[in-house]
């Protein structure tokens, strides 16, 4: 009989997975996508930055490294990877539903029954064994609906581990080009410090001798104190951008390879940022966000049919005696195939409020996903403009930091010749110093700024999760 239950399933299955299921079907919200990103110069090209694979855009051997290690032993890409293999099964457990449920079951009973209840008076015992089948007939659409909203949740968390590669990559890069900033500022306050430290014992020289005055030593003073108080602050943020990295890489603390100067060769120089549109299916946040409404109109469905009857067979078969050895023997002596049709009368309002808190979610949901794609775009701009503008600017901190630099060497040569007192000198190198500082922080605004844009673009669209880290070759990543 059992067989037989099977084969009706089996028959009636198709007809009812051909039905539709109740609730509504999906359909992306309308986006009001510009034509054209705001900073980008019209038309726009396909072609974007974020096409490429890291190692591409990152062009610094010593970085790569660190980033080949970071996707390795993140701890947060292991948990994210934990959680699109929790949302895999997810899908199991709700797909599961679809399929008839299979079980067994044992009995052994000693009883005793009166004359009036049993022809058999007295104490005996009673031995069942029976396999059991069970099947909800999925008329409405309901574990459809679950199973629906399940995958999308699979899929949700799939992007929101891209999501969290996307930016442990960036921070290990922007933290990574802030590190060489600060040795570079390390590097610029120790050469002052020599140099102020000389004007100093100059001043003090000349003040002794008679032929210079307390003014001199007093400013140079404060200067050479003030290049003296930079350095361990320096090296406090050093330390600090150290740790952080190696948190980022899932390490104890400790120090970090560089083996390059800071210098805008250590990005990619063409950043194009391609179509808007792209986003909308690329960048893992709004992905993600997509996902998430499809799983919450998907559960809109699971509330609609849970307000119809559901309808479900079932059989059972197997043996029942009074001595164990003749369950088995018996020939199936006990079976039953029936069916079943169960409905909600009254619950108290708890189906309605379920539709409507589900429904919210799914409005909730949609906002949430406009929102994203809004986002998207604001950030693309102000990362493309950021970008554009820094260009000018270092163009500018160049220009300073040479005539800054010429000034310096002109106030010497007067001071040789005899036409000016070496308080013009300091003055000059007064401005030098902190022109240099802002030198070096502009060229990490710019390293920073592709950075910045290769995250908010969703950078490496066509490369697979597993492709991000120790799986890339060693020609890939440099010497």
């Amino acid at each position: 009989m059992a067989s037989g239950c099977i084969r009706i399933a089996a028959c009636v299955a198709p007809a009812l997975l051909a039905a539709c299921a109740v609730g509504p079907d999906y359909r992306r919200p309308e986006v009001d996508t510009p034509a054209v990103t705001r900073g980008q110069p019209a038309p726009t090209d396909p072609e974007s930055v974020a096409d490429l694979p890291w190692w591409e855009v990152f062009r610094d051997p010593a970085l790569q490294a660190l980033i080949v290690e970071a996707v390795a032993d993140s701890h947060d890409l292991r948990a994210a990877a934990a959680r699109v293999e929790e949302a895999r099964n997810e899908i199991i457990v709700a797909r599961a539903d679809m399929l008839p449920q299979a079980g067994y079951e044992g009995r052994a009973i000693r009883q005793r029954a009166s004359l009036a209840a049993s022809p058999r008076n007295g104490t005996f015992n009673l031995f069942l064994g029976t396999f059991n089948l069970a099947w909800e007939i999925d008329v409405w659409g309901r574990v459809r609906r679950a199973t629906e909203a399940a995958r999308a949740d699979w899929l949700a968390a799939e992007a929101a581990r891209r999501g969290v590669l996307l930016t442990l990559v960036s921070d290990v890069a922007q933290a990574y080009f802030e590190l060489l900033e600060l040795d570079r500022e390390l590097e610029i306050t120790q050469a002052t410090r020599i140099v102020f430290q000389d004007t100093r014992d100059l001043f003090q020289r000349r003040y002794a001798g008679g032929i210079g005055t307390l003014l001199e030593v007093s400013r140079a003073q404060a200067a050479l104190s003030q290049a003296r108080g930079d350095i361990p602050e320096l090296e406090r943020q050093i330390v600090a951008k150290e740790n952080q990295i190696s948190t980022l890489l899932g390490r104890p603390p400790g120090g970090v390879e560089r083996r390059s100067l800071l210098n805008e060769d250590a990005v990619t120089p063409h950043v194009p940022v391609g179509l808007p549109s792209q986003l909308l299916t690329r960048r893992p946040d709004v992905v993600e966000a997509e996902q998430n409404l499809v799983a919450a109109n998907a559960d809109v469905g699971v509330a609609v049919a849970s307000f119809f009857p559901r309808l479900g067979l079932t059989s059972l078969y197997g043996g029942q005696s009074t001595e164990l050895e003749n369950v088995v023997k018996s020939g199936g002596n006990v079976w039953a195939i029936g069916g079943s049709l169960a409905g909600p009368l009254f619950q108290g309002g708890r189906l309605l409020g379920n539709y409507r808190a589900s429904s919210a979610a799914g409005d909730a949901a949609v906002e949430r996903y406009l929102q994203a794609t809004l986002q998207a775009f604001a950030e693309v701009s102000d990362a493309l403009v950021a970008r554009q503008k820094l260009d000018f600017v270092h163009a500018e901190r160049v220009e300073t930091v040479t005539a800054l630099q010429t000034s310096v060497q002109l106030s010497l040569q007067r001071y040789n010749d005899g036409v000016a007192s070496y308080f013009e000198v300091l003055e000059a190198e007064q401005e030098l110093f902190p022109a240099e500082l802002e030198l070096a922080r502009t060229q990490r605004d710019l390293l920073v700024a592709v950075v910045t844009l290769y995250r908010v673009l969703g950078g490496g669209w066509d490369v697979p999760v597993t492709d991000w880290g120790p799986t890339v070759a060693a020609s890939d990543v440099g010497p």
